[in-house]
């Protein structure tokens, strides 16, 4: 019950955010940032989002207010989106700080909420419930987009400029429903921790071998995997007509739609795999998803882009599934925030890295940024591997 409730939080938070990552590299394009710039902020917000994780995950292991830390960073993390309504026409700097705030509200929220959620996982697979939060958080993912693309479909008065800060303005409804259904599961589940039993003896944390090849398998994934804002600005260059083609303004959402789909089918089969194979399902994931980059900046034909963005949705999906419950089974109860706290901040660092790293290759070398970002992925499989088989 409890999974399924939190679940459905977040199914109504990634309304909100993911709804406005749909047209997030557009809009900032839109007020004036350059691909550089886009790459940058980007990544820059992910760095925020992750590199914190390490500093409230500790935080959380220390004070154990899992709630406390859950609920003030779903509040900074959702009002930051129906904000971005506000800015100026040329504001793409007051957007890029709005985009950093959010991501700060999920380094609050993050390692908390992960941790609560390993509590109730204990019980019924690590990989398993991981995989249905994300199945959730797609749907939300999915709605948010299409909510959005019903928006721009019926409101045709204004300018482009106009008609995407509206959007954003409507994000403000999931985003209320999203508070409202958190305080309701604080108030029936206000000591998570009871889900999992205490352990019979103190096991202090320490760096395995194994986790530091896992944390270095996933830190090249994540310097290799491009932001779907880079995605999002390419595909309005290069597909985008006026008025003709499968691939419009009014369209574009449903492209990020069908990837959170996508995501969701991924999440729930690569986690169900990885309980029976452990994280051995990570390396079959990164193979699937890996040449992305290929099909959506190597070709101009739609079917090809589709695909593109579809391999791009198994990597997110097994990005938020089970690269979430391997750190449940190699990180001891007592200090599992800060484990996932070392995990984000690892993942967040070389995801700036990389984003910044892809935006400037964008507007020098295409070719050269897709080949770092497949080789990047790659990269990570033998990590993964000398992981699954050193348990030292």
């Amino acid at each position: 019950m409890f999974i399924l409730l939190f679940g459905v939080v977040s199914l109504f938070s990634d309304m909100t955010h993911e709804g406005a990552a749909s047209i997030r590299g557009v809009y900032l394009s839109l007020l004036g940032a350059s691909a550089g710039t886009i790459g940058f902020v980007s990544g820059l917000g992910e760095l925020t989002g992750y590199s914190l994780r390490y500093v409230f995950g500790a935080l959380t292991d220390r004070t154990r207010k899992y709630w406390s830390m859950v609920i003030t960073g779903y509040v900074i993390d959702i009002l930051a989106v129906p904000a971005l309504a506000l800015v100026g026409e040329h504001g793409w700097i007051a957007a890029c700080a709005l985009l950093v705030i959010q991501k700060t509200g999920k380094a609050i929220k993050k390692p908390a909420k992960d941790t609560i959620m390993s509590f109730a996982a204990s019980q019924e697979g690590v990989g398993k419930s991981f995989g249905i939060q994300e199945v959730l958080d797609q749907i939300g993912a999915f709605a948010g987009p299409l909510l959005l693309y019903l928006v721009m479909l019926f409101k045709t008065e204004g300018s482009v400029f106009q008609i995407y800060s509206f959007c954003f303005g409507v994000l403000a409804v999931p985003g209320g429903i999203t508070i409202s259904l958190l305080l309701i599961t604080r108030h029936n589940f206000p000591e998570p921790e009871k889900f999992e039993p205490e352990p019979k003896e103190y096991i202090p944390f320490h760096l395995k071998k194994n986790f530091v090849l896992y944390i270095a398998g996933i830190s090249l994934f994540a310097f290799g995997f491009i932001d779907y804002s880079l995605v999002a600005m390419h595909v309005s260059r290069t597909f985008m007509t006026s008025g003709a083609g499968l691939i419009t303004e009014q369209t574009l959402p449903l492209l990020y739609a069908g990837s959170m789909l996508v995501d969701a089918a991924a999440a729930l089969v690569f986690g169900m795999m990885y309980d029976r194979r452990g994280a051995e399902a990570l390396i079959l994931s990164t193979l699937f998803s890996a040449p992305f980059p290929i099909l959506i900046f190597g070709s101009r034909s739609t079917a090809v882009l589709l695909t593109g963005i579809a391999l791009w949705g198994v990597g997110m999906g097994a990005q938020e599934s089970i690269l979430k419950a391997a750190v449940t089974t190699m990180v001891p109860k007592s200090s599992r925030a800060t484990g996932y706290g070392i995990f984000e901040c690892s993942f967040g660092i070389f995801w700036f890295l990389g984003s910044w790293l892809m935006g400037v290759l964008y507007d020098h070398s295409i070719c050269w940024m897709i080949a770092v970002s497949v080789t990047a992925q790659l990269a990570a499989i033998p990590l993964y591997w000398k992981s699954v088989h050193d348990n030292k």
